[in-house]
């Protein structure tokens, strides 16, 4: 196998019933659909039993396939029954968050692709222990992600890097 052809096959995109099983490219899809439940229900527009069906509605409507069943679709995640309420949209700020981090990181310290094809991850380390570790608790993430990168979080970074690599991938061009 050619080293493409794994890169390809270990970055593909396409749609998957399971969240954790999720590409980077559908992964906030998954979250969005637990989301607009979770609203729904505390709403008082959702009721308990209207979940499973609700769930494969969004499901359909956004990857165009539809769970087989519950297993696969609403009762896949344990936050739920855990009483993780209001929970998953924390995992799409870390996607944005950590993509703004990592457009600083390169800014600031250059070609990270290149250092790391060297096995050179001792910069961004550092970047990472004095400007996110270090500040430990010192700023709400909010006012973190402007005083690194200077600017509010933005949905922007993630989009852009996204685009990028898997219009690389795909021979999508904008």
């Amino acid at each position: 196998m050619k080293f493409d052809d794994f890169y390809f096959a270990i970055n593909e995109a396409k749609p998957s019933f399971i969240r954790v099983e999720a590409d980077e490219v559908t992964y906030n899809l998954h979250i969005l659909v637990r989301f607009e439940i979770e609203q729904a229900f505390f709403g008082g527009d959702l009721s308990p039993k209207d979940i499973p069906s609700a769930w494969n509605e969004k499901f359909n409507s956004y990857f165009d396939v539809a769970p087989p069943d519950d297993a696969k679709g609403c009762l896949q995640d344990v936050h739920w029954s855990a009483g993780y309420i209001g929970y998953f949209p924390t995992y799409s700020l870390g996607n944005l968050y950590s993509a703004q981090f990592f457009n600083q990181a390169k800014k600031e310290l250059g070609n990270l692709d290149e250092q790391f094809a060297r096995g050179e991850f001792g910069k961004l380390k550092d970047w990472l222990r004095e400007k996110i570790h270090r500040q430990g608790q010192r700023y709400r993430a909010e006012k973190l992600v402007e005083v690194v990168t200077g600017k509010p979080l933005s949905h922007r970074p993630l989009m852009d890097y996204l685009k990028a690599k898997y219009g690389e991938l795909y021979g999508i061009r904008p």
